[in-house]
């Protein structure tokens, strides 16, 4: 029985690691959803801008991406 419980303790830090990364995405997530979607709303109140838009946003997810990607190595690293 202890050795069940030793094992569990064991692999608890990396699973709740696990965990803390999965919440962690959930700033990105709703990073890229309320960028994609005020860039929809900026190209259907303004049409002719919708190239230069585009760009803005391809930027913005590029930027919160790099942001969840630090957050996975950092998770690594600590």
């Amino acid at each position: 029985m202890n050795e069940i419980i030793l094992a569990q303790a064991e692999n608890a830090p990396l699973s709740l690691g696990a965990i803390g990364y999965g919440l962690a995405t959930i700033g990105p997530g709703l990073g890229i959803g309320i960028l994609v979607g005020k860039t929809v709303e900026g190209m259907a109140r303004q049409p002719e801008m919708a190239g230069q838009l585009r760009t803005t946003m391809f930027l913005g997810i590029a930027f919160v991406e790099a942001l969840a990607l630090i957050g996975l190595v950092a998770g690594f690293l600590f």
